[in-house]
């Protein structure tokens, strides 16, 4: 009936703590994650504000750190 096509956007400069662009200029953290369940060899990476902002005590790389250590304790 109807062909209707699909574009995907990709922001490979969103930080995947908070979901906000990491603008130019700002200081960025990259994470390199392996995930054998894609099939694929080649690893996918995530990035995070390094920096803090305003009325801000950590980054969002620190938090994410931070959360990620908590669940393994719990583990």
């Amino acid at each position: 009936m109807f062909e209707r096509e699909v574009t995907m956007i990709i922001i490979a400069n969103k930080c995947a703590y908070c979901g906000s662009p990491i603008e130019e200029g700002q200081r960025w953290v990259r994470e390199k994650i392996y995930e054998p369940t894609l099939g694929g060899r080649d690893p996918r990476y995530r990035r995070y504000h390094a920096e803090l902002f305003e009325a801000q005590e950590l980054s969002c790389w620190e938090k994410h750190e931070m959360e990620r250590e908590i669940v393994r304790i719990a583990a």
